[in-house]
């Protein structure tokens, strides 16, 4: 792509050649375009979904339908061709869709030409000019970007509320802009200066070429007062840093540096390494996001905070531009995972020292569960009813969802789950179940009704310490299953004489019996609990009187109502 910038009126050219390879089985006789800045323009259907639901994203509200025609966004198809052929295209909102004259065949390629016309919108949402904290251009989703298809289809989802899917491709991108401005984002800099700055000046415009490789989107910034450091990241990785020239900032994101290189190296040896040589934090947006190689945060934050939000965007990196799940379809696999995952870097490189990092998440989902609003986790992200059950579901049930994992397998089998599955499916667009067989093949656990239970109805997890009897030396337990989501249950006991034990009911549906999480107890295990049976008791022959019974002394088994799974003698 070459582009070629109006800082005056923050509009711009644009110049795309694309060759399109179909590795699908299928013959394609149309694309699709995501032309994302149209969604900033009074009545786009981001504007109409943002006044109508019922708890409307602050940053949003009705902002979008206040903006004047030299304020709204907008990408202008001028012309689009096929192997040097016009074609025919129709716009529809945010996507382009275009009827081929020839059709791809499978394994066949195309070379699609295009030009277009783009104006910057004020920021909004993510992308825009001129943030809250006066970075001049968030430059995300700016370009007309190839839809996905696979073997769900098209993926040809409107800009509305959230989330994005992508195609692999090496982009090679040139920018000219106002020389006075600096350029940070995705790829290498290929004509660098010693300063870091692109080296080509032309009638008062900086020409930047960027190049990168293996990616699904690309993103960049601009602003004449950014202060760039690079810091030196794990296995040669270079660690890029932009942010405004603002003195009551600027010891904050020095400090960041360190803290980076350090979750990077934490995320490298728990999921995998990071396979780029390069990656920016970059000072713009709204709160933040993730895009290849980089990442955009709002930089006027406490230190905790602009360290919170680098770790879970920098965590991303993983989840969502490596893995790359459908986060429109399967947003808590991105959200949740990354939640999951930051939480923990968090509590080890900035020292928290809590017991359950995930126990925020817990409350969360907890909260939605008992609120009658819930939806199941297959929901489209665009659908949810209200942004809170977005929230809640993606990064805290999602996040539930894979430390509930550890409850069901063991927290062995949980990180070495992780890191097959990026062995296994880095840069393939995984789905839910190539998540949930690779945790099976690691455990040899059966997960399937695990993934559906909890993903794909609302269903809850309730389990309830229903009678504890003590009759001649012999103490009987009854456990009752309130909830229609089963468990295995790890069971605690405290006798009166302040000795402890604890007790395994595994899941027959699980056809597993993981390892004791606390080796230092006596551990017995019990004849499994089948799911149709919401009653279960069992003996302890031990001549002693119990103080107290507790289901899940871990806090890592999502159980909405924790309350009835303590017995406490009278």
């Amino acid at each position: 792509m070459d582009i070629d910038f109006d800082v005056t009126n923050h509009t711009y050219e644009g110049k795309q050649e694309l060759t399109y390879k179909n590795n699908s089985p299928d013959t394609l006789y149309k694309v699709f375009y995501h032309l994302y800045f149209n969604a900033f323009q009074p009545g786009s259907e981001m504007d109409v979904r943002s006044q109508t639901i019922l708890d409307p994203d602050r940053r949003v509200g009705d902002r979008i339908s206040k903006l004047s025609p030299s304020e709204i966004g907008y990408i202008k198809v001028n012309s689009l061709k096929q192997d040097g052929v016009d074609v025919s295209y129709n716009e529809k909102g945010t996507i382009l869709e275009v009827q081929l004259n020839t059709p791809i065949l499978p394994g066949s390629e195309t070379l699609f030409t295009m030009k277009w016309d783009a104006q910057v919108p004020l920021q909004i949402r993510r992308s825009g000019r001129y943030n809250k904290e006066g970075v001049a251009y968030s430059m995300t989703q700016w370009y007309p970007k190839l839809a996905e298809y696979d073997f769900e289809g098209w993926h040809a989802d409107p800009y509305i509320a959230r989330e994005f899917h992508g195609v692999w491709g090496d982009f090679d991108v040139t920018i000219k802009i106002d020389k006075d401005f600096i350029v940070g984002g995705t790829g290498y800099l290929q004509n660098s200066n010693k300063k870091g700055l692109a080296k080509k000046i032309k009638k008062r415009k900086r020409i930047w070429h960027y190049k990168a490789p293996s990616v699904h989107d690309f993103t960049w910034a601009a602003d004449k007062d950014y202060i760039h450091d690079t810091y030196p990241g794990p296995n040669g990785v270079t660690l890029n840093f932009y942010y405004k020239n603002n003195p009551e900032i600027i010891e904050n994101w020095k400090s960041l540096q360190p803290k980076t290189a350090q979750l990077m190296e934490f995320f490298n040896k728990t999921i995998g390494d990071y396979p780029y040589k390069q990656y920016s934090v970059i000072q713009g947006g709204d709160g933040g996001m993730e895009y290849a190689m980089c990442t955009l945060i709002t930089g006027e934050r406490k230190f905790s905070s602009l360290v919170g939000v680098t770790s879970h965007e920098l965590a991303h990196s993983w989840f969502q531009f490596l893995l790359a799940t459908n986060e429109s379809q399967h947003e808590w696999m991105d959200e949740g995972f990354t939640s999951y995952i930051s939480d923990i870097a968090m509590n080890v490189v900035m020292e928290e020292n809590k017991e359950n990092p995930f126990i925020s998440a817990y409350a969360n989902y907890a909260y939605l569960a008992n609120s009658g609003k819930e939806q199941p986790l297959s929901t489209h992200a665009d659908r949810y009813a209200t942004n809170m059950n977005y929230g809640i579901s993606a990064y805290s049930k999602g996040e539930v969802f894979l430390a509930q994992l550890n409850y069901l397998i063991g927290k062995e089998n949980v990180s070495k789950t992780l890191k097959r599955y990026f062995i296994q499916w880095a840069f393939k667009h995984p789905t839910p179940n190539d998540f949930i067989r690779v945790a099976e093949k690691v455990s040899g656990a059966s997960l399937h009704w695990y993934l559906t239970d909890f993903t794909q109805t609302t269903n809850t997890i309730d389990y309830a310490i229903k009678e504890v009897k003590t009759e001649n030396g012999t103490n009987t337990i009854t456990l009752e299953r309130i909830g229609l989501i089963p468990m295995p249950i790890d069971l605690y006991v405290i006798y009166d004489d302040g000795s402890k034990e604890s007790f395994y009911i595994p899941l027959q549906m699980m056809y597993f019996q993981k390892s004791n999480p606390f080796p230092e107890l006596k551990r017995t295990v019990l004849k499994d609990w089948a799911w149709a049976y919401p009653i279960y008791s069992f003996d302890i022959k031990s001549g002693k009187n119990i103080k107290a019974v507790l289901i899940d002394s871990t806090q890592l088994m999502a159980d909405v109502h924790p309350e009835n799974n303590v017995f406490e003698a009278d």
